[in-house]
């Protein structure tokens, strides 16, 4: 059984990153496999609408989201993690968000049943926006959801801050807890 923690912030070893490993250490304790996929500096490109996903499990977008895209398909858990960027989540992960999306639903739905959730990292505002907006991705895919000790949301704005936000570590250490209980449950 495997989860994956997939970064959508553009900064390298920032705070997102920080919390999501933080997550998936939680998660491997409970003798899971865990993969980190920072986005940043990957080639992630929007939808253009082509339509092709409709006919074929494939994006003629060449970039590198399809070989994501698959491991998202083999994998029982899928954590998605951002920091607030003007109230939403990261352009960089919506892209994946909507594409993976739209190739997952017209081609089988391979995300449904598998465990999911997301992580938000905030300077002050936008988190629960940003939380919903993860959240719902989730539930449009027929993914479970599980909860935490609160939201899996946590505050810093330089790097490594995010650390002194003890409640928001619990919260995401919790979370990944969750998540590893669930995905043993419905595929252990």
């Amino acid at each position: 059984m495997k989860v994956l923690g997939i970064v959508g912030s553009p900064r390298e070893n920032g705070n997102t990153e920080m919390l999501t490993a933080y997550t998936l250490r939680a998660i491997s304790e409970e003798g899971l496999d865990t993969e980190l996929i920072p986005l940043a500096g990957l080639d992630i490109r929007p939808c253009n609408a082509c339509m092709v996903c409709l006919h074929e499990e494939r994006c003629p977008i060449e970039d590198e989201l399809f070989c994501i895209y698959l491991k998202m398909k083999e994998a029982d858990g899928i954590i998605l993690a951002s920091p607030v960027y003007y109230g939403s989540a990261t352009a960089l992960l919506k892209a994946l968000m909507e594409r993976a999306g739209y190739i997952s639903r017209h081609n089988g739905e391979p995300f449904r049943g598998k465990v999911g959730g997301p992580l938000v990292v905030a300077r002050r505002a936008g988190k629960n926006f940003t939380l919903a907006q993860l959240t719902l991705w989730f539930q449009l895919l027929g993914l479970v959801v599980p909860g935490s000790s609160h939201w899996s949301v946590a505050f810093g704005r330089n790097k490594g801050e995010v650390a002194n936000d003890k409640e928001g570590m619990k919260a995401a250490w919790d979370f990944g807890k969750n998540v590893a209980w669930v995905v043993q449950r419905l595929h252990g």
